[in-house]
């Protein structure tokens, strides 16, 4: 994707369920299937691009360029099949694929591990309380979540999963389901890309795990501990091996190895031990898919090689992100990485990167092609994590592109579609007396009308004007404004036959500059786009088109005077109108 011509979003699909895509399964709740969120997107043009110079381009045949869409649908559910998360027990929560390997790992001088009946004592519970912006969302959530983790020395050094315990402002600590007494734990270093953390509990001597040694073998029998559903009461369960060494790449990780087995875990297992018949540790549980009982730990060759980098809070392939990739459009464009919780301090947070946005490119890469962290993960590994890297981000929030660079340039708007320039104001919806219609415009455009009208075949119109001043507005060419209309009875007009009505009508007094077919991939139809209207600087602009699903006909008129309508204005206008019938 170019990334000149920048990605603004549009809520303009937000009530209905066609061309839908599926966001990749989220790090969810305890629900043994968690609902798969439905966002609509559509192709939309650069905010930085005049509405001419869009229809230019699609009238000289240019590639039509689907962009990144605003994240603020409404949300529908589907109970999905794919992997869930199994850790946190609220809607922050997130997970992690891992790997499985054989590798030693010292521990300090003092008491020894304990053996499979101390399991249990050496098994924490997690609640994380802090602020996030789940997928699909733009309000912050203060939430407190649960998940699992294990003790690994005496001195209270504790892993568990970095969706567990990224972005919380505080964490609180219980030990082997003794609810009585609650312990303090700071995140000591952690890593999205391997879904792994690790955390100091308050000081004191602790009982704790070792790791397997030798080789992990398909058909090893393997026990998940942990606290599943949130629940403080310790549970374990028994299974096998299934598979002892997976390379998985997946929306909320990607690792080179991990393990599969049937010692079933459920959300609030994330971050909790996978351990042999001796309680030694052989992978760090994450995810799950219930539907076929598949279950998913980080091999221990995954994590032993990080852990003494995390313990000193060395970034391991980390920004600083609590992350999920989302899942590619119909056609396959990337739609990047959603970011729920950003840790104070790290790389992310210093440039300015903010729950909610959403990662599109980096180091000229651009991510989630496969719905999957694989590209972001691999721009880590060759850029490191310490290399200044050029990013490009969409923020739903406001509806504008930024770029920046991880440890480097700040954050700076690039692209604005929601009139984030002072020159413009704040955007606010206007919407038809029956809230059919729908359209954002410059809150100083405070006079409206909303009421619906029939035309001379008797067609039912469905209309929301805006404007700074109506009267003068429908009367002259002096002040901007826009009309938005839509009608179910008049959806087999013909759209050319429009166009031309307008070009012989409110057209003569202005000079044709373009016209042609309109297809923004979700309505499709005609243009026209005039200037100099009555000899002055003002721009109109006449829009006929029909949803894709050809349920209801689409009327933009749009009348533009200064450059910042004819720009950001206009920009936002053609990404937010919208029906819903």
């Amino acid at each position: 994707m170019d990334p000149d011509l920048g990605l603004v979003a549009a809520a303009k699909k937000e009530q209905t369920e066609q061309h839908e895509f599926r966001v990749a399964p989220r790090r969810n709740d305890h629900t043994i299937e968690p609902p798969t969120p439905v966002f609509a997107y559509w192709g939309r043009e650069s905010s930085n691009r005049s509405l001419r110079t869009a229809m230019l381009a699609s009238h000289a045949g240019d590639a039509h360029p689907l962009q990144q869409e605003e994240l603020v649908p409404q949300i529908t559910t589907k109970r999905g099949r794919g992997v869930r998360y199994i850790g946190m027990l609220a809607a922050c929560s997130a997970a992690t694929f891992a790997l499985s390997g054989c590798m030693g790992f010292s521990v300090q001088a003092g008491p020894p591990p304990v053996d499979f009946k101390g399991v249990q004592s050496a098994t924490i519970q997690i609640q994380a309380q802090g602020t996030f912006i789940p997928a699909g969302t733009t309000e912050p959530s203060e939430s407190a979540a649960r998940g699992s983790g294990f003790i690994i020395d005496s001195s209270g050094l504790a892993v568990t999963n970095n969706h567990v315990v990224v972005g919380a402002g505080t964490l609180k600590v219980w030990l082997g389901g003794d609810s009585s007494k609650q312990f303090n734990a700071k995140v000591l270093g952690a890593s999205e890309c391997l879904d792994l953390a690790v955390i100091q509990l308050d000081k004191g001597t602790y009982p704790y795990m070792a790791w397997h040694d030798g080789s992990i073998e398909t058909a090893l029998d393997v026990y998940s501990a942990g606290f599943p559903l949130g629940d403080p009461t310790f549970t374990m369960t028994k299974g096998i091996v299934s598979k002892n060494d997976v390379k998985q790449d997946d929306s909320w990780a990607s690792l080179d190895h991990v393990i599969e087995h049937d010692a079933r875990i459920r959300g609030g297992n994330s971050g909790g031990p996978l351990v042999d018949p001796s309680g030694r540790v052989v992978g760090v549980n994450y995810a799950g898919r219930d539907d076929l009982d598949y279950n998913y730990a980080i091999h221990r060759d995954q994590v032993l090689p990080v852990l003494a980098d995390l313990k000193k809070g060395k970034p391991v392939l980390s920004l600083g992100i609590n992350a999920q990739a989302l899942a590619p459009a119909d056609d396959g464009t990337p739609n990047g990485i959603w970011i729920e919780s950003v840790a104070a301090g790290g790389p992310a947070d210093v440039t300015g990167i903010k729950p909610g946005d959403v990662l599109i490119a980096m180091a000229g890469v651009t991510l989630a092609r496969d719905g999957s962290l694989a590209d972001y993960c691999q721009v880590l590994k060759t850029q490191g994590v310490d290399a200044t890297i050029d990013y490009q981000v969409y923020r739903p929030s406001d509806n504008s592109v930024y770029e920046g660079q991880f440890n480097g340039k700040e954050i700076k708007l690039v692209s604005s579609g929601n009139g984030s320039s002072g020159a413009v104001g704040n955007f606010v919806t206007a919407t038809d007396d029956t809230g059919a219609v729908s359209v954002q415009v410059p809150n100083t455009w405070s006079q409206t009308d909303g009421a619906s009208f029939t035309d001379d075949n008797g067609s039912t119109f469905y209309s929301i004007t805006a404007t700074p001043d109506m009267a003068t507005f429908n009367k002259s060419w002096a002040v901007p404004g826009v009309q938005v209309a839509a009608s179910m009875d008049a959806v087999n007009s013909d759209l050319v036959q429009i166009i031309t009505n307008y070009k012989q009508g409110s057209g003569k007094d202005c000079t044709l500059d373009s016209e042609g077919p309109y297809d923004d991939g979700y309505y499709v139809g005609q243009f026209a786009y005039f200037t100099g209207c009555a000899g002055s600087s003002t721009d109109f602009g006449i829009l006929a088109t029909t949803d894709v699903g050809k349920t209801h006909l689409m009327l933009v008129y749009v009348q533009l005077v200064s450059d910042q309508d004819k720009d950001v204005v206009l920009t936002n206008i053609l990404n937010t109108f919208n029906a819903s019938f």
